[in-house]
């Protein structure tokens, strides 16, 4: 559900974002001389808050893995809307209808290749992709063809696809992601995760194999959702870990391989789910509202803490952090946990059909959802001119190191996009992404990959921008 997004944070690089706004015209007052303390006092208080990373520690640890349809994704739901109401919050579960997939086994073990020792088999690391279909049973057994493009799938043809294996075989660019740009690497690889297997069933493949869309070299298999279109065969699909992926190309090149492969998931009826909403009301203006969100469905093979229990952890903080503080917004400030991010985006549907009459009323609307490393600041999307909007709460930020901004086209999370397709501003943390995609949609997805100085520098970031839009004196550009 983050591609798209993704993709587009590669094309809009910062310096000529900057370029793009520095004539914006200037504004009138933004922030009252109250407001701007405020601030200041929320971004110092967070330094020393653990709330965020408490929750972050209980939906991983105590909750684990909340998979949409699973009971650790209704056990999730109800901690959430109870800890909301704990902090006072106006608490209501929003109803949406989600997908149940259920994994089952999988298991992949080379049987014949150049060299091998008779007898033998090797095994190889892999994992079902999201909504894949089941193999037969007791597996199928088939060559694997490398490809690593689309193109090179096509000038191969049906004839040399035809009732085999493919695997696809494009490399995560690391060096792109230490540069801080894991979000592009990640969006030029995840094509052949979601992709993969509809191009392969054309040429009459029997399976689809990707190394995996990420950072990791730890032999870790990185799942996720994948895509079936109306008129081709449905053929199961997995990623291989970047070690297998490569033994496996390597290998090829020497002669026939051929693979043992066996997937046994489950498509189940939809199950019934919710959104957890939970409201702050405005002093001045409780019909208007700013949204402050994380997802709270996560995949199955590790805990879900980056991605994305801290996102809703830090949201429900900002609440805790206005009440210790007894700080009132203007507007209302809505904490949203959504359900189904991962698989389906259920659970923003479901938002935006409720809330179709009443867009005019969402003042913005911040998403987290993209880890918990340290934050550089805001991004945004919406009228260049919000940037000039965003200065005061940038000079808030500024002892922690966050006070950049960047416009973002297109979104900038997967939850709040029909809010952007609206018109409505939104905004997100911005991180340095050099090392959330070795962790990503893999079981090493944990609670030790999040670092409690930097949870309490995300929830400043968030915090400060939640309270400072909710008591902006102007509305924004839109």
């Amino acid at each position: 559900m983050k591609i798209l997004v993704l993709l587009l944070a590669a094309i809009f690089p910062s310096a000529a974002v900057i370029a793009q706004v520095a004539e914006a015209k200037p504004t009138p007052q933004l922030y009252s001389e109250q407001t701007v303390r405020n601030m200041r006092e929320i971004q110092r208080a967070s330094g020393l808050s653990s709330y965020a990373y408490d929750q972050t520690r209980y939906l991983s640890y105590n909750i684990g893995p909340r998979l949409s349809g699973s009971s650790q994704a209704a056990k999730a739901v109800e901690y959430v809307a109870n800890e909301m109401r704990k902090l006072g919050l106006d608490v209501r579960l929003q109803k949406c209808l989600v997908p149940h997939w259920v994994r089952g086994e999988e298991r992949g073990e080379l049987v014949e290749f150049s060299g091998m020792a008779p007898g033998t088999v090797q095994r190889v690391v892999l994992t079902a992709l999201g909504g894949s279909v089941a193999t037969p049973a007791e597996g199928i057994t088939a060559e694997v063809v490398v490809v690593s493009s689309f193109e090179e799938l096509a000038e191969l043809g049906r004839e040399k696809i035809q009732g085999k294996i493919v695997l696809f075989n494009f490399k995560f660019d690391s060096e792109m992601q230490s540069s801080g740009f894991g979000g592009a690497a990640y969006g030029q690889a995840v094509q052949f995760r979601f992709g993969g297997a509809i191009a392969a069933a054309r040429f009459g493949a029997v399976a689809s194999l990707n190394r995996s869309a990420g950072g990791s070299q730890n032999r870790l298999a990185h799942t996720g959702s994948m895509g079936y279109v109306e008129g081709v065969t449905k053929i199961p699909g997995a990623a291989v870990s970047y070690e297998d992926a490569e033994t496996i190309a390597s290998l090829a090149t020497a002669g026939k391989v051929k693979i043992h492969l066996t997937l046994t998931p489950q498509t189940l009826p939809d199950v019934e789910s919710y959104n957890v909403i939970g409201d702050l009301k405005g002093t001045e203006r409780p019909n208007e509202i700013v949204i402050v969100s994380g997802h709270l469905d996560s995949w199955d093979l590790g805990q879900g803490a980056i991605d994305d229990a801290s996102g809703v952890a830090v949201s429900m903080s900002v609440a805790k952090m206005l009440k210790d503080l007894k700080i009132k917004p203007k507007r209302t400030i809505r904490v949203i946990a959504w359900m189904n991010e991962e698989n389906g985006g259920r659970g923003s549907a479901a938002y935006e059909k409720e809330e179709s009459a009443n867009i005019a009323n969402h003042f913005a609307a911040i998403e987290a959802d993209l880890g918990a490393s340290h934050p550089l600041g805001i991004l945004f999307t919406g009228k260049p001119e919000i940037q000039a909007f965003l200065a005061p709460i940038s000079q808030a930020l500024l002892p922690q190191g966050a006070w950049q901004t960047q416009l973002q086209a297109g979104g900038v999370g997967a939850d709040t996009a029909p809010l952007t397709r609206a018109g409505v501003p939104t905004f997100a943390p911005w991180f340095n992404q050099q090392t959330y995609f070795n962790y990503h949609h893999t079981a090493a997805d944990t609670f030790d990959k999040i670092d409690p100085r930097q949870m309490r520098e995300l929830g400043g970031v968030v915090a400060v921008l939640a309270y400072g839009l909710a008591n902006l004196e102007q509305p924004l550009p839109r």
